[in-house]
């Protein structure tokens, strides 16, 4: 069976909330499940149901390898959330978390032709979510993990990882990971740097900050400086929770302390994912050729127009300016890829491999306003997808 977006029923309204165009589009879920085969007669149904199926299962049960074949399980993935991190509105709960989860699911199949399924937990105790997780994983090829709040979301993701032989992804930590460091090796080339020449700073130690500062390490960034609530993380700071004690740890060479803003000085790069705002004058602190990644939505930490009076390069979070850095460039592809060669795990290697072939994209077109493809360029996906598949293949977890 495929996942696909449903046709809007009724036009009927509750309490006029249909007058919302949203709330019209949404009535009665964004997606439905469909058959893959025809069931045309007594024949058809005898195979697809009783008692053809029942060869099928004994086949299974006595060569479990086959259900890779003989179902959908392995190229599925299960969207799961605790509704504690939702977008931008907190622990709302998993119910109200749906509409999101629907909406991650229909991304899956309309980006990367990925089946998806939403599932929303009542749980919020991380033993309870790993254990229910990995119970639900044989009907899976993958788990993406999504909107679960910092820093559950670090243990639920590693001892899932620990736990199944499938890819698991939080995608609120790794999407934007992979999509942060494909547009910063294109503003780096714009402006005739690498990776390695450019000291960054991070605001927001959550899920995503803490992702971004990892892979763009693992990509060699020169140095980064992390903030958080109470300032720049460094080692010595009292009250680090280990998620930020590990940080300060692997970060921060030049050991600035102090705010976000104070460390902007002379800085070339800044990726806000906190929340939280920098004024101009922080921004036309920083280096020449700056390069400013406002990521909070749907307030950037400092407006586009405002960064781009001293910045080389702008993007934001927000599809009405240019340079989104829009998670969907990366996770349909990242799946598409890992299922095809059903991988028994994302690597590190895997996730920088997306974050190169989507920035190759953009090739000879580049320019200040376009470091980042659009999501509907249909060259991303199946350029995404390759290089998962063929990363997986020299990580040695590539199981096809």
């Amino acid at each position: 069976m495929a996942v696909t977006p449903a046709s809007t029923p009724g036009s009927s309204s509750v309490e006029n909330l249909d007058l919302d165009p949203a709330f019209a589009l949404h009535r009665g879920g964004k997606i439905e499940i469909r058959s893959t085969i025809p069931v045309r007669d007594a024949d058809d149904l005898s195979l697809a149901y009783t008692p053809g199926v029942a060869r099928v299962c004994t086949a299974i049960a006595e060569t479990p390898s086959l259900v890779h074949d003989y179902t959908w399980a392995s190229r599925v993935v299960a969207v799961v959330s605790d509704g504690t991190a939702v977008l931008g509105l907190g622990d709302i709960g998993p119910a109200a978390a749906m509409p999101v989860m629907e909406g991650k699911a229909l991304l899956f199949k309309e980006f990367g032709g990925v089946d998806a399924v939403p599932i929303c937990l009542d749980c919020t105790d991380v033993d309870a979510l790993v254990e229910t997780v990995a119970r639900l994983a044989p009907s899976f090829g993958g788990i993406n993990l999504e909107d679960i709040s910092a820093p559950r979301c670090f243990e639920v993701e590693a001892r899932l990882r620990d736990l199944l032989d499938i890819p698991v992804f939080h995608d609120d930590q790794h999407g934007t990971a992979i999509v942060v460091l494909a547009a910063l090796q294109n503003a780096a080339r714009l402006t005739g740097r690498t990776l390695g020449d450019l000291r960054a700073v991070v605001a927001g130690a959550g899920a995503s900050g803490v992702a971004v500062t990892r892979i763009l390490l693992e990509a060699g960034i020169g140095d980064i400086a992390v903030s958080d609530s109470k300032g720049l993380i460094y080692q010595g700071r009292e009250g680090l929770n280990p998620v930020k004690e590990s940080l300060a740890r692997d970060t921060n060479k030049a050991r600035l302390t102090g705010s976000t803003e104070e460390a902007l000085a002379g800085a070339d790069v800044f990726v806000g994912l906190s929340g939280s705002t920098v004024t101009e004058q922080a921004i036309a602190s920083m280096a020449e050729g700056s390069i400013v990644f406002a990521l909070s939505n749907p307030t950037p930490e400092v407006h586009p127009e405002a960064a781009a009076r001293h910045a080389a390069v702008v993007a934001t979070g927000r599809s009405d300016f240019p340079n989104q850095i829009n998670n969907v460039l990366a996770f349909p592809g990242v799946f598409r890829g890992a299922l095809d060669v059903r991988a028994s795990t994302i690597t590190e290697n895997m996730k920088v491999a997306a974050a190169d072939a989507l920035a190759a994209v953009v090739g000879d077109d580049l320019t200040a306003t376009y470091v980042i493809p659009s999501p509907f360029d249909e060259r991303v996906a199946p350029a995404v997808t390759a290089a998962v598949a063929a990363q997986a293949r020299a990580d040695g977890v590539a199981r096809l």
